[in-house]
């Protein structure tokens, strides 16, 4: 990985992070606790570039619509997690 590629990784991940903040607080807090889960397991290859970029995705749309974040992916964030991992 070339200083170049360290460079735009990291202007991805600020993007991404500007869209979290973006969103209502429920889902901020909800998106932390699944981020917070996921990098604990180590788990983040295959979630989009950079990792989570579909959840925040998601949540946008979710927003958008209307739904509470409990809505979309239910009572149990740490049973959402598993799922969309496993």
């Amino acid at each position: 990985m070339g200083v170049h590629d360290v460079i735009e990784g990291k202007k991805q991940w600020r993007a991404h992070k500007a869209r979290v903040k973006a969103l209502p607080p429920d889902y901020r807090i909800v998106y932390q606790e699944i981020q917070r889960y996921v990098f604990k397991v180590g788990v983040a290859e295959g979630l989009g570039e950079p990792p989570l970029a579909g959840i925040a995705e998601f949540f946008e749309e979710g927003a958008a619509a209307g739904k509470g974040v409990l809505e979309l992916i239910g009572d149990d964030v740490a049973a959402f997690c598993d799922d969309l991992l496993g």
